[in-house]
């Protein structure tokens, strides 16, 4: 498989439908990984595109594109969590793809997939707190608290005790010794989820903040764009999927009724969006030529335009 074929932006279609690029107008693509999105967007109309990512080893990438583009392309390396101080406009759009890139899973050193053998790491940006400085320094409750709120792992007090217990002999250093422990935990049946994923999936969201980033970006975003900017997010899993919905509902004014049999309100002197959508999923099409895209959701939403009245 080449880097063509593993490399497909998810749901790339849908992305320019509702980012709906024109000509003369300025879009940021926040997590630029292989730039997929940010070229799409360069080829659907003559405008401008600056992108954003915190991954150092993406800069030869962005230097080809920006051999291709020109002035119309614009990279700045940082965390899109940073984004009101990488932003220095106001722009139309802004693309967000949440979550580890297929980049970063393929490349096996970086110690993102349990399946290859790699060094403990996880860090997006290569720098700060690695997964094995957690997993081989962290109490005992607080690694379970985060195997349960990041992971939503059912067995995190479990999983967090026999950490413990093996890290007094060794220190955990490998991607694959820590799957094995987990192994211990809850064993391997074919056709299911494999047991490591949610553990997995937990350190790296609490290595790289991933959350908080999303929150930060997400406002930072909402304010720099103009009237009639458009906001595309897509996420890969539930805890990403909240933030989100919650987010975009509270943005364009909707509140929550007093009980559940009760339905949203909506409060339009509160709304900085005038059009959010419900999440998009992916075409069974894409699911099959893309494991990646099975787990995506799409979500967008547009800001108020200039009131004329």
């Amino acid at each position: 498989m080449d880097l063509r074929q593993r490399h497909i932006p998810v749901m790339l279609n849908e992305v320019l439908k509702y980012l709906a690029p024109q000509d003369g107008k300025t879009y940021v693509d926040a997590t630029f990984g292989n730039g997929g999105y940010t070229t799409a967007i360069l080829e659907s109309a003559d405008c401008k595109v600056i992108a954003i990512d915190r991954d150092p080893t993406v800069l030869k990438r962005a230097q080809e594109v920006k051999d291709k583009y020109g002035h119309r392309f614009e990279f700045v390396s940082g965390c899109f969590g940073n984004l009101r101080n990488l932003i220095l406009e106001s722009v139309d759009g802004f693309v967000f793809d949440i979550g580890v890139s297929s980049m970063q899973l393929d490349d096996a050193d970086r110690g993102f997939s349990f399946s290859k053998e790699a060094p403990l790491d996880m860090r997006m940006s290569l720098s700060g707190i690695s997964a094995a400085d957690i997993v081989n320094n962290a109490e005992e409750k607080e690694l379970a608290d985060i195997l349960y709120t990041y992971g939503e792992e059912k067995k995190s007090r479990q999983i967090a005790r026999k950490i413990v217990e093996y890290r007094k002999t060794k220190p955990i250093e490998t991607t694959t010794e820590l799957a094995e422990i987990i192994y211990s935990i809850i064993h391997k049946n074919f056709g299911q989820i494999n047991p490591a994923t949610r553990t997995f999936q937990a350190l790296r969201i609490a290595v790289n903040e991933e959350l908080n980033e999303l929150k930060n970006g997400l406002s930072a975003a909402t304010d720099l764009l103009k009237p009639n900017g458009r906001l595309v997010v897509v996420d890969f899993h539930s805890l990403e999927d909240r933030i989100v919905k919650k987010f975009f509902n509270e943005k364009s004014g909707k509140t929550n009724g007093v009980s559940r049999y009760m339905p949203q309100t909506k409060n339009d002197t509160d709304a900085i969006f005038e059009v959010i959508s419900k999440a998009v999923s992916p075409s069974d099409k894409e699911c099959e030529q893309n494991n990646r895209a099975r787990s995506a959701k799409l979500r967008y939403a547009i800001k108020k335009g200039v009131n004329n009245d």
